[in-house]
């Protein structure tokens, strides 16, 4: 059973619990407007520029989106076409702090990206987790290795919980520090870690 607050999740209205919740997938969903329009998607009240600005630099936006010709008016195109994934994602993660949610999903978010970009959006995520609850799915270990608790699951049922540094501790036995020993080897594929 899922908890908030001590309630189960079942008993809240649901359109009023989407409105404390924020997601930032894998491949984000980004539609064709400007990327002001993507920015401020969903969001109930009118939005000034100054709002925008400071969401897209809290997310490591701001910067690639003020070298674009037409800044926060570019096109982004249909589902986003005109961006790179990892512009894609900051715009997704700029959406998601303006929402200001009490609970924050990222799944897979910085998985399809290449280093140099996972880097840029996993600082830009490091500053919205802060001060909410997140929930976060990854398989590449560099992106919850800071979190307060990591549940390990194997086929669907947890096997592992604790900390970074408390499931490293159960050494070789343990499913997540043989994770983090294959992530570490030099020729793992997603050798992030």
């Amino acid at each position: 059973m899922v908890k908030i607050d001590g309630r189960n999740i079942k008993s809240y209205h649901l359109r009023s619990l989407r409105n404390h919740i924020a997601l930032v997938s894998q491949e984000p969903t980004l539609f064709a407007g400007s990327i002001r329009d993507n920015i401020t998607y969903g969001a109930s009240d009118k939005i000034d520029e100054a709002e925008v600005i400071e969401v897209a630099k809290a997310a490591n936006a701001h910067e690639f989106v003020e070298c674009l010709k037409d800044g926060y008016d570019t096109w982004c195109g249909d589902r986003g076409l005109q961006l790179s994934g990892g512009q894609k994602q900051r715009i997704a993660i700029a959406r998601a702090i303006l929402k200001n949610p009490a609970i924050l999903l990222l799944d897979e978010a910085t998985s399809a990206l290449d280093s140099q970009s996972e880097k840029v959006v996993q600082d830009a995520l490091e500053r919205v987790i802060v001060g909410r609850t997140s929930v976060v799915v990854a398989h590449r270990l560099s992106t919850i290795q800071d979190c307060d608790m990591i549940a390990v699951l194997d086929k669907g049922n947890v096997v592992e919980t604790g900390t970074h540094s408390s499931l490293l501790g159960k050494g070789p036995a343990g499913v997540y520090f043989s994770l983090v020993s294959l992530q570490r080897r030099p020729d793992a594929l997603n050798s992030q870690f």
